[in-house]
């Protein structure tokens, strides 16, 4: 199950063949454990028990001469420290660049501006990258580090910001907050209290967009009238729109243990692990920037 969005086309390795772990439906008047074809299914003649994630695997190679699916090689699949070893690598590149823009980017009254502008620059620059990679069928691991690297530029100096000229502390409280979703998510995910299936992710989807396209508005509304257009980031109404994003990034970061998950139990090769690490770095930074918006509201009610 493929987004036509192309942020969201990320989520799942399975590109063409549905997303892993719920692309099967049973058929109309059929018994729930009765036989399908796969829709999407490249392997199209092949015959899987309906609800069984795992019966047809996207990554199996197709026979070239009888055209029957073959199990995948059992070298370079992709596994769990694969994941951890990538987006370690990708987080610790955030990182590093969003210390650095907060040591070198002052934003005091004199350099506010030229800051702000590097980082509004580099911050639309890993917009587009990561919309490159949504699009790319291959993982780049050059082009997922770029972006890692020019958010980090972004964050550091919205973060400076925040921290140094609305909320002190702001930064550390919105990792911490970040922290302790991706946890609790990762337990509740693990001990089975959150199921990702086929209604949850059109679910998250629909949110998602409805989230996105709201938030646009109020850009909107906000470059034309000025302010805070509809007033979506500020006051009350900006603190329950903050927690929606929370818990929107709650519901992707799910998703993503989803996807990590159904790519190791296909035998997914090694080189997917990058996009297992775009995919939870994206959904970190959006935690983490709801979370110092947060901050920043409740600091301005004081």
């Amino acid at each position: 199950m493929r987004s036509s969005n192309p942020v969201f086309s990320r989520r799942g390795f399975s590109r063409d063949n549905g997303y892993a772990g719920f692309g099967q439906q049973p058929q109309a008047g059929g018994p729930a454990g009765a036989t399908q074809t796969q829709q999407g299914n490249p392997y199209g003649g092949q015959q899987a028990p309906a609800g069984n994630p795992y019966a047809t695997n996207p990554y199996a190679q197709q026979d070239v001469q009888y055209g029957a699916p073959q199990a995948p090689v059992t070298t370079g699949r992709m596994t769990m420290d694969d994941v951890v070893m990538r987006t370690a690598t990708t987080l610790g590149t955030l990182v590093v660049t969003a210390a650095l823009a907060w040591a070198l980017l002052p934003v005091d009254d004199a350099n506010i501006s030229k800051s702000y502008g590097i980082a509004i620059g580099a911050g639309l620059i890993a917009m587009v990258l990561g919309l490159v990679q949504a699009f790319k069928r291959k993982a780049s691991p050059a082009l997922i580090l770029t972006y890692a690297a020019l958010e980090g530029v972004f964050l550091g100096v919205v973060s400076s910001v925040v921290d140094n000229r609305i909320a002190s502390g702001a930064a550390m409280q919105a990792v911490l907050g970040t922290m302790a979703v991706f946890i609790g998510v990762l337990v509740a995910y693990k001990a089975g209290w959150i199921r990702v299936n086929r209604r949850f992710y059109g679910f998250v989807m629909a949110a998602a967009m409805g989230f996105l396209l709201l938030t646009a508005v109020n850009l909107l509304f906000a470059v034309i009238g000025g302010g805070d257009g509809l007033g979506f980031r500020s006051g009350g109404l900006g603190i329950v729109f903050g927690i929606v994003g929370i818990l929107l990034g709650a519901c992707f970061l799910a998703l993503d243990f989803k996807q990590v998950e159904d790519g190791i139990a296909y035998g997914a090769p090694k080189e997917e692990a990058w996009l297992a690490a775009f995919g939870l770095t994206m959904t970190l930074v959006w935690i983490y920037m709801e979370f110092l918006r947060l901050i920043a509201i409740f600091s301005g009610n004081d």
